[in-house]
């Protein structure tokens, strides 16, 4: 009997459902071809039901979504939706209930993938961030004091554990260790300014690295340090850990130089139990129905959705190399609009890449 998986899909908002399609495409390709069945559930959650319905989420979603094997978003954000209320109501919800707490954001530059840093290509831009993904800023902790007068103050408050540092930084090691490339690990924080949080990050880093990985080499950067070695050598880094605002800051700029928002992919990963793997780009509402977006990141998403949550690393394996096909001979650009092929087209390509083995 073939291996069975039960997959949710969210297709989401604007374009969201047109790459998540192609990404089951591909998905469902890799499972023929390598003997294992997928079995989906298409879910509604987005812009469109709460206009509809004034639900943002039902409350059985994340007893329902514990149920499948993994968890595959195509984008949230509606135009006619007040911003955050999608974000904070199904992204951030769905992290804590399911207490996904690693955000996995691969910065790969593909062959073919025009890069903004001169001179540099894919042997150097291969690194990983593991950010925090269900602490610090984005707890919503905080308030306000006379809100609307003259003398209203906003509070916002970091809340980080060590149970949550140690945690990230064990996955951060294993990964570092997995990868088997430089083997060195990056803490990047501001122990300078950010005195409190990122001492118990420090000495959380040092303490494991030391007991647990004396094999991997300890590196640490300031974030804007960081930030300046991304754009002048990137090939400096293998993997990078980091809190979840500075997490989501970098990362960004990671998609820039791996040839930018249309082939970046991440996951929401609770390594216990049930991740989320999604395009790291939004909605992108004004192209939707035109078949113009690009799926790719969405792809790639659903790569490493077969590699973490699935295991099925040979299938991941081939999803890797047809991408790499595609971007190295077919695709002119990345950018919606100008790849030289359709959305469906570029879904179809990749998907019979992986169906020929390739």
């Amino acid at each position: 009997m073939p291996r069975t998986y039960q997959l949710a899909m969210i297709g989401g908002d604007g374009t969201g459902p047109e790459v998540a399609r192609e990404a089951q495409k591909v998905l469902d390709a890799a499972a023929l071809r390598f003997d294992f069945k997928l079995d989906w559930e298409t879910l509604d959650w987005g812009g469109d039901r709460y206009l509809r319905t004034g639900e943002i989420l039902p409350d059985s979603a994340a007893a329902l979504l514990e149920k499948k094997d993994a968890i595959l978003l195509g984008a949230i954000g509606h135009p006619d939706v007040k911003p955050g209320i999608l974000e904070k109501g199904i992204l951030l919800r769905l992290r804590f209930e399911l207490q996904q707490y690693i955000n996995l954001r691969p910065v790969k530059l593909y062959p073919g993938v025009w890069t903004p840093i001169k001179d540099k290509g894919p042997e150097h831009i291969d690194f990983v961030v593991v950010r925090e993904n269900n602490e610090g800023l984005y707890t919503g902790s905080g308030g306000f004091l006379k809100k609307g007068t003259p003398e209203e103050v906003a509070i916002q408050t970091a809340i980080q554990s060590r149970a949550g540092a140690d945690r990230c930084l064990k996955f951060a090691f294993e990964l570092t260790r997995a990868r088997d490339r430089t083997k060195t690990l990056t803490l990047v924080g501001k122990t300078n300014v950010l005195t409190y949080e990122f001492d118990l990050w420090e000495r959380a880093f040092h303490e494991m690295g030391e007991r647990e990985f004396p094999d991997i080499k300890r590196d640490y950067n300031h974030v804007d340090a960081c930030c300046m070695w991304f754009v002048k050598n990137p090939e400096w880094y293998d993997v990078i850990v980091t809190n979840n605002m500075f997490g989501d800051i970098i990362t960004d700029l990671g998609a820039m130089i791996q040839g930018g928002m249309g082939i970046a992919a991440g996951g929401n990963l609770n390594p216990e139990g049930v991740s989320m793997y999604e395009p790291i780009g939004g909605s992108a509402p004004k192209y939707t129905g035109q078949n113009v977006i690009n799926p790719m990141a969405a792809i790639c998403a659903g790569g490493m959705l077969l590699e973490h949550s699935l295991r099925e690393a040979a299938a991941a394996a081939a999803v890797d190399r047809a991408v790499k096909k595609l971007t190295s001979e077919r695709m002119k650009s990345q950018a919606a609009g100008k790849m030289g092929m359709g959305t469906t087209e570029v879904g179809d390509a990749v998907a019979q890449f992986v169906a020929d083995g390739i």
